[in-house]
């Protein structure tokens, strides 16, 4: 049976070359007894595989069941799988077969098969090796002749490392891997199935044929198509039945796509890594720009002292250095000694001048733990936020990549240091 067979047979559409693939390896692997691991995107056709594997093998007249696993229930998944008896548990209340007797000489198709928790993995690897099982509540050995064609949408090898599928299961299962191409990967398949989808729903639905224009293609053609073969369907099903314009363009055809852009938060789900990285980033950022403020200071220091606090020293310098006065005391600043009579101060002046001269530089030195600099780390986190958003005007994308920290990780601060 060539390619052309299976697909008319099988209802599958399309020419792409990875699509061509998988089912050559569906069709040699079918023969024989081997384990099948499918892998692929959800909404991509893995189910339609394991049939092809049945149906063109030796067991074609035998029992065919598809068993969805991550719909099952953990406390239920080895009852269901491997039958129980009479009072094992709770509500048992007679004795129940379970798929691998149901299905004795065919195929089991388990579909989404990395969400079988641990203990059932063990089970299933001795039915893989053995052929046998065991009943909930028995000590009986059973045998059973089931051919397992197994599917995943996930990297089952990412679980096996992470702990969470057990390794000798993943070889195991995975004595042949088959992939079916995701439908961005199968572009040039894109517009035939639409119009296959099309016509049978305007048949089903008794409403005039779809056409669509050149831009409607490019467009179907150059979407990424998340939910694959399956989503494609459901948008020819609705303009089928919803749209009025039986001639679809580009402006029709987008009101029926879901905008890619359009989820795209500044949010990064389930990956705290990240979140994690960019918060580590703020506080080397932070305790980088407080080194930094220290070494200006001491350098300023040695210079005023070598140059002996002359006044172009002292003129060149005070705007840093109320600058920096500032800073730890945002409402003092250099101001005349008059206004000081009766405080404790530090006067820096010309000592050609006379101490309250024009030359005079006055700092107040009343309270030391006010003068002195905050070294909190979120009162530095809270000041660099603040002059990142002044300088891109409010503008919170640009002052995230400034402060080289992720959006969602700015938004949280701003909030949790009430800087709205």
């Amino acid at each position: 049976m060539d390619h052309q067979d299976i697909k008319n047979r099988f209802g599958i559409i399309g020419n792409s070359p990875l699509l061509n693939r998988a089912i050559d390896i569906a069709r040699q692997v079918a023969p024989t007894d081997i384990s099948v691991l499918i892998q692929g995107e959800s909404g991509s056709g893995k189910e339609v595989f394991s049939h092809i594997i049945h149906q063109l093998s030796t067991r074609k007249h035998g029992p065919f069941i598809a068993v969805n696993c991550g719909a099952i229930p953990e406390g239920t998944i080895d009852s269901e799988l491997f039958g129980h008896e009479k009072g094992s548990f709770t509500g048992a209340l007679e004795a129940r077969k379970g798929y691998f007797e149901v299905v004795d000489g065919g195929t089991i198709f388990l579909d989404e098969v990395g969400e079988l928790p641990l203990g059932t993995q063990a089970r299933l690897l001795r039915v893989l090796e053995s052929g046998e099982y065991i009943r909930v509540g028995s000590s009986k050995v059973q045998r059973t002749d089931v051919r397992v064609v197994a599917a995943t949408n996930v990297d089952v090898y990412d679980a096996v490392k992470n702990g969470k599928f057990r390794e000798d299961l993943y070889y195991r299962l995975n004595t042949v891997q088959l992939r079916i191409p995701p439908l961005r990967e199968r572009r040039e398949d894109v517009v035939l199935l639409f119009r296959k989808f099309v016509v049978d729903f305007s048949d089903k639905y008794r409403s005039p044929g779809i056409q669509l224009s050149e831009d409607a293609q490019e467009l179907l053609r150059n979407y990424s198509w998340p939910g694959n073969v399956r989503q494609l369907k459901n948008i020819a099903e609705q303009i089928a039945v919803l749209e009025k314009q039986r001639e679809v363009d580009a402006t029709i055809l987008s009101r029926y796509l879901p905008m890619e852009t359009q989820n795209r938060l500044p949010m990064a789900v389930n990956d705290t890594s990240k979140e994690n990285i960019s918060e580590r980033d703020l506080l080397y950022k932070v305790l980088f720009d407080m080194k930094k403020d220290m070494v200006d200071l001491k350098k300023l220091v040695v210079e005023l002292v070598q140059k002996g606090f002359n006044s172009g020293t002292i003129e060149q310098h005070s705007p840093y250095i109320n600058q920096l006065y500032r800073e730890v005391r945002p409402h003092a600043g250099a101001l005349p000694a008059e206004e000081y009579e009766g405080s404790p101060r530090i006067t820096i002046h010309n000592p050609n001048q006379n101490k309250g001269g024009n030359d005079d530089y006055l700092y107040d030195t009343e309270d030391a733990e006010e003068v002195e600099e905050s070294l909190s780390l979120v009162d530095k986190e809270s000041d660099l936020i603040k002059k990142a958003l002044k300088k891109h005007k409010g503008k919170r994308k640009a002052a995230a990549q400034e402060l080289g920290i992720s959006e969602r990780t700015l938004y949280r601060k701003i909030k949790d240091l009430n800087l709205v």
